[in-house]
Order: structure tokens, then sequence, then C-alpha cells
């Protein structure tokens, strides 16, 4: 008897990063044929990421809708998480500690002031501490921090782990990955309905979900002027681990109970503890095209300024360092929701919140792939607003804590 052939998806899902993981997941819990194309997912802009879950912490001016959509989608991280680690298996690195944002010395102090004042003026409370209060919190911290900020509800997950664990929740599921990269989308009648992969074979779908990234802007196959506007913005992280002795000694892993971000002399970094007893160290910002090479510079960046805060960390062992591309926007927002083709959704331009958004991205593109009804949330994420205001749109200016 001949093998019945696959039937025609209902969604192809172009890219395998933690957003079209996640959808991918969504989209086949509900009980949609799904396709996702990437040849090596996860291993993208994702392997990268320190997998911070900060929405308060980052919060920055002219942000704010930005800001609601990362703290809605921080709600449901905890039964998300849970969620998928019961339907994979597997650990997602998922915690929940919250994050202390330190000043290093007087300028960084008043920074972190007008921090406070931003946020609060989006209508969360943070915690002010004092010199002594910061290093209570956390012991590890060099005694000349001047000060900080308590977001008690902001977490942290571990972008590899999580990876791992959607992509087995999806195949289990029903998702079916294939491991190429889709070389065209592929429009009938005005439509988008299908994609041409390396091999030159076709997979049809009713509905195409692009979620491929900073290669977004570039897919080949979409009418004139109709790519999202995203561009590849470089950053470089390491992972450091304690070692056995610091671990028999006590201490806390990657000696820190929560993340801390930090500012020193002007510059900011980062340091995220996991369970596990790694720390990663991140992250530069670099207007580079698409470079991914780690630098000397980089490197050295990052350990000055966590050195500064953690002098601890010179003991810890250096395990990886690596360079991956955030996908920025003119006015650093996503990209969500049906495109002006038919057939075409959009899910891409998360820059430096991919991680952080996947519950609200995944949860609401499936809804859209499922009614055809667009979320309300997506509001100020449509692509038309590029269209709107003229591609040449500056980017915003960062707020000193990214």
């Amino acid at each position: 008897m001949s093998a019945q052939p696959e039937p025609e998806p209902d969604v192809v899902i172009i890219g395998g990063g933690v957003i079209g993981l996640s959808i991918g997941w969504r989209s086949a819990q509900q009980g949609l044929r799904v396709v996702i194309a990437d040849p090596d997912p996860g291993r993208g802009a994702t392997r990268a990421a320190a997998g911070m879950l900060t929405p308060i912490a980052e919060a920055a001016y002219a942000e704010r809708e930005i800001f609601q959509l990362g703290r809605e989608s921080l709600r449901r991280y905890p039964a998300f998480a849970s969620e998928l680690a019961t339907a994979s298996g597997l650990p997602t690195g998922f915690r929940q500690g919250g994050t202390l944002q330190v000043a290093y010395d007087g300028d960084d102090l008043a920074l972190l002031t007008e921090m406070r004042l931003l946020q609060e003026s989006f209508g969360v409370v943070v915690q002010p501490l004092t010199a002594r209060e910061c290093r209570a919190a956390e012991p590890m911290l060099d005694p000349s921090v001047r000060g900080g900020l308590l977001a008690e509800s902001d977490g942290s997950v571990d972008p590899r782990l999580l990876a791992a664990a959607l992509l087995r929740a999806a195949a289990a599921a029903g998702a079916r990955l294939i491991r190429q990269p889709v070389t065209e989308v592929l429009c009938t009648a005005g439509r988008a309905g299908g994609v041409r992969l390396a091999d030159d074979s076709v997979v049809q779908a009713r509905w195409i979900v692009l979620a491929a990234g900073w290669q977004s802007a570039t897919m080949p196959g979409l009418p004139a002027g109709l790519a999202p506007p995203v561009r590849p913005v470089k950053g470089q992280i390491m992972r450091l681990a304690t070692t056995a002795a610091m671990a028999a000694a006590g201490l806390p892993p990657g000696l820190l109970r929560r993340t801390v971000r930090g500012l020193v002399h002007g510059s900011s970094v980062y340091l995220v503890p996991r369970d596990s007893g790694e720390l990663v160290v991140g992250a530069t910002q670099e207007e580079l095209g698409a470079d991914t090479a780690v630098t000397a510079g980089g490197m050295w960046e990052l350990l000055r300024d966590a050195r500064t805060l953690v002098p601890g960390i010179t003991e810890l062992e250096l395990v990886d360092v690596v360079a991956g591309l955030r996908p920025g926007t003119p006015d650093n927002a996503p990209v969500i929701g049906p495109s002006e083709l038919p057939g075409l959704v959009l899910a891409t331009g998360h820059f430096r919140a991919g991680v952080l958004l996947a519950p609200v991205t995944a949860d609401t593109v499936a809804s859209f792939l499922c009614t055809g009804s667009p979320d309300p949330i997506w509001r100020a994420f449509a692509a038309a607003r590029f269209a709107a205001a003229g591609r040449a749109v500056s980017p915003q200016p960062e707020s000193a804590l990214t």
C-alpha cells in the first residue's frame, strides 16, 4: 500500500527562534496543522539571548506601548513556563526573583532616579534601595555601589532550555519541523499561499507567518514595500560558571540571587544568574549589519563593567562567548499581526524583548490563525505604522539601562 501524502498544513511558520517555535506550539495545541521551517531552530538570536524578563527594568522613554505588552507577557509567563515544562518534560530555567538595578557612582544614581520617575509614570512601583540595602540584597556587590531599585516581579528564563522545550512540545502537539531555509514566499491571486524551500520543494498553506527575525526584511517573494523594516543589531554576551570550590563555599549560583542591571560610569551591563551555577553577562549593542564576530573589545567592556559591580566574577570559569543579531525596527517595537498581503501574518522585530514577548505573541497570533480576529493588543504594533510615518523614522534613544 502506498504511503498517503501529508495533508496540506494550515500554517507555515518561517523561522524557528523562540517566537516562531512558541507560535508553532500554541497553534498546534489549538488543532492547526503546523509546519515550522528553519535550518537550525533555536540557534539565532535565541541562543545569544540572556533571557531577562524585565519589562519594568527595561522601561524606556517613548516605549510605553512596549512596556504594556511586556508586562502582559510577563503576567502570562508562569503559566506558560509551567505548561511548557509539563508538555515537554524539559526544564525552561524560569525564575521570578526580581531585578536589582544598581548605580556605581553619583551620576549613575542620578540617571537611576530618572528611571524610577519614568517607571512610576507607567503605573508601576519599584522599591528604592540605599547602598547598604543593595549589598544586603546582593552581598557580592562592590561596596562602592551607591544605590539601586528593586523590581520584584521581574524574572528570567534560560532561552536555550526554552527553545529545546518548545521544539519537543511543538512536535508532541503535532507540529512538523522542516530543517530548511525558506527561499521564497509564494503568492497566488494576490494572496500568500505557500513557501519555496532550499531544495526547491513547495509547501502550500492557508496562512504564512513571517517570524524570521532580522532576515524578515529580505525575504524573497514579498511585494515591493511590504517587507517589515527590520535590521540586525549585534549583541555580544559571555557565560561564566561557578567553580566547584565556590559552590562548596556556599556561594549562590553565579554569585547572585537575582538579575542585576547596572550603570557603571554611564555604561550599562547586566548579570543574569542561573540555577545551574551559570552567570550570563551582557550585552553590547552594535549597529554593524549582519556581523556575528565576537570581539576582544566587546568582551573587555563587559568584563570591565561587570567586575566593577561584582568583583568576584574574575574567579568564575569562562564557558562561552557568543554574538547574536537582534531584529530591530525604527521605533524599537515589534511588528505583529496581519500584513497588507492577505494570508501573510507578521511576528518579527521583537528586538531586545523576543524571549519576554514569546507568550503574548504566541497566544495572540495562534488565536488569530484560528479565528481571523486581530487582538486589540496589537494596535500599536501593526506594520502599517511605518508606511504612515515613512520608512526613514529614526530609532528612539535607548534608556540608560538598555
